[in-house]
């Protein structure tokens, strides 16, 4: 006789039937380890490639050309499978495969952010000081700035000559390039700024990028030191003083990304808020063919500083991109933006066992346990978010269990240790559901953020779950999204 299955205790049985826990996702699938590393491989690849919104945009123009889409005409009819796309100014990309269903039954869009925390220069950056030549800068986003000290940096950017002709810069790159640096005081002589704040252990004004030491051959200038750089630049790029008044020069990390850990299970890089979830929103994007409903896929400007401009989500291009798709398929916007649906795909801080105490654990999102989805962030009384509906939570939620895809929920740190916010509340202006879906990251806005991989991999296909809720799951799927309490 078959020996009797071995009863739980009452309370046993009740934990296992009511509670819940997120796994780690190497524990739980560590099938997906392979997968989540070779798709790695192409993500490290794009941050490379990749420091700059213009270089972001760029990068996914071609990919896109590649898979077969063309610019969106409004002059032209599409059907269901055509693939069209449009750049604007440069700076923000958007993209799109038109649906098997009637576009006035909604649109699936995907939004993430490309621009990254970085130091531009000022409008008249170039001077000398003691025989040293710098450029003066102002950082752009939320930046530590004591932690842009002593690394090397690399110039990206486009200037526009007097004759209205463009440069393009990517200088410290190549291994044969020269690097650029701020500096800062040695310990020996430190101990006066060591009494600073740390906020103010580099000042925005003292964040100087060191060009040059060489003067100008003929002594007989003002400022030999100043003119020697921009005798380099004349020659190599044609431009003179005049033209930073009409550029735009950021000065970013110049390191690659690299494999955090033995086990190499993270990656670690610049610009990862938030071309994490950019590399994998339009790899989805890519990888959708036939789908239900229309996509929209936006690669976008300006975030980190609050979505302002005409290359940000504050401005009305996507509602208008959205508009020429409805009256293409003679289609109410309104009825469509209605019935529409947004992932805002943006990263949140992952749990640091280092610094505990700016965390809720139990509502905090953690590494290699996937994708998490942020209900709302804001800052202390939930300023500056959406905070999506429960319905709509329980749509996405669906839709991630139904395709295996690893889940959790977070918050972005303790309720009153600050916060930040998102392109969410740009997208619930135009009346459409959004919440926001991305990857945990460590270090978010240091020259140097990680990464995990597997969260990474979850993120790309909660995308392609998104864009394709009839699909079938993938080879090798997730177990699940979560389990149980263990024995």
């Amino acid at each position: 006789m078959a020996e009797k299955e071995k009863k739980l205790p009452k309370g046993k049985k009740l934990e296992e039937e009511l509670c819940w826990s997120y796994p780690n996702i190497a524990e739980k699938a560590p099938e997906q380890i392979a997968a989540a590393a070779a798709f790695a491989e192409g993500y490290k690849d794009f941050l490379s490639r990749c420091k700059t919104e213009r270089e972001c945009a760029a990068f996914a123009e071609q990919a896109l050309l590649a898979a077969g889409y063309e610019r969106f005409s409004p002059q032209k009819k599409y059907a269901a499978g055509d693939k069209v796309y449009q750049v604007n100014r440069g700076k923000a990309v958007l993209a799109t495969v038109f649906g098997k269903k009637d576009i006035r039954e909604g649109v699936r869009i995907n939004g993430a952010h490309i621009d990254s925390p970085r130091l531009d220069l000022k409008p008249n950056p170039l001077y000398e000081k003691d025989e040293i030549a710098y450029f003066k800068t102002h950082y752009y986003g939320g930046i530590r700035k004591y932690q842009w000290g002593t690394i090397p940096l690399a110039m990206h950017g486009v200037a526009v000559r007097k004759d209205l002709t463009k440069v393009e810069f990517s200088i410290g790159e190549d291994p044969g390039d020269p690097v650029f640096c701020i500096s800062d005081l040695l310990p020996h002589l430190a101990a006066k700024q060591s009494q600073r704040p740390l906020s103010e252990g580099l000042r925005g004004e003292e964040l100087n990028i060191i060009l040059g030491s060489t003067p100008y051959a003929d002594g007989d200038v003002k400022e030999p030191f100043r003119l020697e750089v921009l005798r380099i630049l004349n020659e190599k790029y044609g431009i003179t003083e005049r033209d930073f008044a009409r550029a735009e020069i950021e000065m970013v990390p110049a390191d690659k990304p690299r494999d955090i850990g033995f086990d190499r299970s993270m990656v670690g890089a610049y610009g990862q808020d938030d071309r994490v979830c950019a590399y994998p929103a339009l790899m989805a994007q890519l990888d959708t063919v036939d789908p239900e409903y229309t996509t929209v896929t936006v690669l976008t400007d300006k975030e980190e500083i609050g979505s302002v401009g005409n290359t940000g989500l504050h401005s009305n291009y996507v509602h208008d991109y959205i508009t020429y798709l409805c009256d293409n398929q003679g289609a109410d916007p309104k009825e469509v933006f209605a019935n529409s649906a947004c992932l805002s795909a943006d990263v949140n801080a992952a749990y640091d066992p280092t610094f505990p105490d700016v965390f809720e654990k139990k509502n905090a999102s953690y590494l290699n346990h996937g994708v998490v989805l942020t209900k709302y962030t804001g800052a202390r009384g939930k300023s500056g978010s959406s905070d999506a509906s429960a319905e709509f939570m329980a749509k996405v939620i669906d839709i991630m269990d139904r395709a295996k895809v690893y889940w959790q929920i977070g918050e972005l740190g303790a309720v009153d240790a600050g916060g930040g916010g998102t392109i969410a509340q740009f997208v619930a202006m135009m009346n459409i559901d959004v919440v926001d879906l991305g990857v945990p990251v460590l270090s978010m806005h240091a020259p140097f953020e990680i990464t995990s991989k597997l969260d990474l991999y979850n993120t790309y296909l909660a995308f392609r779950a998104f864009y394709n809720e009839k699909e079938a799951a993938p080879e090798k799927p997730a177990a699940g999204r979560g389990r149980r309490k263990k024995k």
